[in-house]
């Protein structure tokens, strides 16, 4: 079964979006290799982060832990801590915790970065970034931002794909319309970003990756893309269409259409 949105499904952007983030990163490799040879090959770059702030994504993206255990009855606590203190301070009863909540530790994420490179030297030409929760806050937002700097200076084209509501865009301006959705492509040493703004009602576009001069961009669809996780991944056996999106909370427009959308399938 097909998913019913016409572009991005927001309720991929919760608890399956580790699973759709790694399909993504193999799928353009898989789809983008055919058009790149022979002088040119797509590779996986992956390497591990510490999302030292997870508290945002509890019950979104992560599990909800925060209460691992219930109290015990207060009485009983009470008849704990008073037998526990010495016999001339049994008077003395310390008032129990009421709650006991795990720490939230550091979650180690994956980060998969499809690497555009030159098969006579090896050479990155090209960066495509698929998002991360820990790209759009911080402490991971700044180091993400300085690794767009440092791409942009190295004469390397950076084409970023931002299919997630929530968090800050690394990328940002003035003139930059609101969106549900976001796709940058920042031409090396070009002075200019062209964006691709996507509504939550639009198809995905296909999008230009530059390569060296004088070779032609190669596209990227990135609707196909998507239609062929969704259908491999079967993400409709564990989505509830029925219940509400994950955050952030859809203005009432989107919200109305998106009730339209799946009036059929909530019958």
């Amino acid at each position: 079964m097909p998913s019913p949105f016409p572009g991005m499904d927001p309720y991929l952007e919760g608890y399956l979006w580790a699973d759709v983030y790694n399909a993504l990163a193999s799928k353009i490799r898989q789809q983008l290799v055919p058009k790149l040879r022979p002088r040119y090959t797509a590779r996986l770059e992956i390497y591990l982060v510490e999302d030292t702030a997870p508290e945002g994504e509890i019950g979104i993206l992560y599990p909800d832990v925060e209460v691992l255990r219930g109290a015990q009855s207060a009485d009983n606590r009470a008849t704990e801590a008073e037998t526990s203190l010495p016999t001339k301070s049994r008077s003395v009863i310390v008032a129990p915790a009421p709650l006991t909540l795990p720490m939230l530790l550091p979650i180690e994420v994956r980060i998969t970065t499809v690497e555009i490179r030159d098969t006579a030297n090896n050479t990155l030409v090209a960066c495509i970034e698929v998002l991360s929760p820990v790209n759009k806050r911080e402490p991971g937002l700044t180091p993400y931002r300085q690794k767009r700097q440092r791409l942009y200076s190295a004469n390397v084209h950076l084409i970023e794909i931002d299919l997630l509501r929530r968090g800050t865009r690394p990328f940002n301006h003035p003139r930059l319309p609101e969106s549900a959705y976001l796709v940058t492509v920042t031409r090396a040493q070009s002075g200019a970003v062209d964006v691709w703004p996507i509504h939550l009602k639009d198809p995905l576009p296909i999008v230009p990756v530059p390569l060296r001069s004088p070779d032609a961009d190669v596209p990227l669809d990135l609707g196909e893309v998507m239609t062929a996780i969704y259908d491999e991944a079967a993400y409709d056996l564990s989505i509830n269409y029925r219940e509400m999106p994950p955050p952030p909370k859809l203005s009432e427009a989107d919200l109305q259409w998106v009730d339209d959308l799946l009036s059929e399938i909530r019958e």
